[in-house]
C-alpha cells in the first residue's frame, strides 16, 4: 500500500457523494496533511527515530523513490531533462533528481509538505516547488513522475488523473500506486478495522490492468516495472514511454 495512506485509512466504506456536504477526497487528504498527518509523514520521510511500522513504511517508500533514480542513473539522461513530481511530498525524490541534474518542477497539495520540502532543498532554484493538486498541474515536461498519490483518488478519479498527468509528459510517465489483488484487499479489511487517530485519508487499491489499459488508450507503452513490498507498503511502479 502507499506510503502517504498505509495509516491513514479511513474505516468508513460510505462512497463520496460530490452533491452531498460531505467533504471530498482531495480536501480531506489537504487538511490532514496540514495537520496531524504532516508531523507524522514527516517524520517517516525524515531520517530521525520513528516505529517499526513507520521505520518498515519508511524503507519501503524509499526503495520506490531509489527505483527511479537508479532508472535514471541507467540511461545517463538526468542532466537538463525537465521533470515534474506530482504530489511531491517532502522531496525525497525531487532533491536527489536535481542534484543529478534534471530540473524538477516539485508540486504537492499540503502548503505544509512543500514548506518541508523548500527546508530541506540546499538550491532555492531547483527544485522548484509549488502549491498544487494534481488537477491544477499545467505545463509540459520530459519526464512527468507521481508517486503514492493514486492511493488517493478512487478507480474513475484516478484515470482522469492519470490522462491529466499524461498530458503534461513530453516522453515518459511513471506511476506507483497500490495494486489491488485478493490478499492485499484482504489486508486492506483488516486495516480498516485496526481503531487508532491517524486513519484520516480513504485509501484505494487499483488493478495493475486497469493501469495499463488507461496507460494503452493515452498511447503509452510500459517500458519497466518495478515492485516494492514491505510489511506495511506495497507499491507497483511503472514507467510508460510515449509511442
Amino acid at each position: 500500500m502507499s506510503n502517504r495512506s498505509n495509516q491513514a485509512i479511513d474505516s468508513s466504506n460510505k462512497n463520496s457523494n460530490t452533491n452531498s456536504k460531505a467533504p471530498k477526497d482531495k480536501e480531506i487528504v489537504r487538511d490532514y496533511f496540514n495537520s496531524t498527518g504532516f508531523d507524522r509523514w514527516r517524520r517517516i520521510y525524515g531520517e530521525g527515530d520513528v516505529n517499526r511500522v513507520q521505520r518498515d513504511i519508511r524503507m519501503g517508500h524509499q526503495q520506490t523513490v531509489d527505483y527511479v533514480l537508479d532508472w535514471f542513473k541507467n540511461d545517463k539522461n538526468a542532466v537538463g531533462q525537465t521533470v515534474c513530481d506530482a504530489g511531491c511530498g517532502t522531496g525525497s525524490l525531487s532533491i536527489p533528481l536535481s542534484a543529478m541534474g534534471a530540473k524538477v518542477y516539485a508540486s504537492d497539495i499540503s502548503e505544509k509538505m512543500v514548506g518541508e520540502g523548500k527546508a530541506r532543498a540546499s538550491n532555492p532554484e531547483n527544485p522548484i516547488f509549488e502549491v498544487k493538486d494534481l488537477a491544477s498541474l499545467s505545463g509540459e515536461y520530459d519526464t512527468v513522475i507521481c508517486l503514492d498519490v493514486l492511493i488517493h483518488y478512487p478507480d474513475r478519479e484516478s484515470e482522469e488523473m492519470i490522462a491529466h498527468l499524461a498530458s503534461l509528459a513530453k516522453s515518459r510517465l511513471i506511476l506507483s500506486f497500490a495494486p489491488k489483488n485478493p490478499y492485499y484487499v484482504l489486508m486492506k479489511k483488516v486495516g480498516d478495522m485496526v481503531p487508532g487517530p491517524s486513519k484520516a485519508t480513504r485509501a484505494y487499491l487499483h488493478k495493475e490492468s486497469d493501469v495499463r489499459r488507461v496507460l494503452q488508450k493515452l498511447g503509452f507503452t510500459i517500458k519497466r516495472k518495478e515492485f516494492t513490498a514491505t510489511s506495511f507498503y506495497f507499491s507497483r511502479l511503472l514507467e510508460a514511454v510515449r509511442n
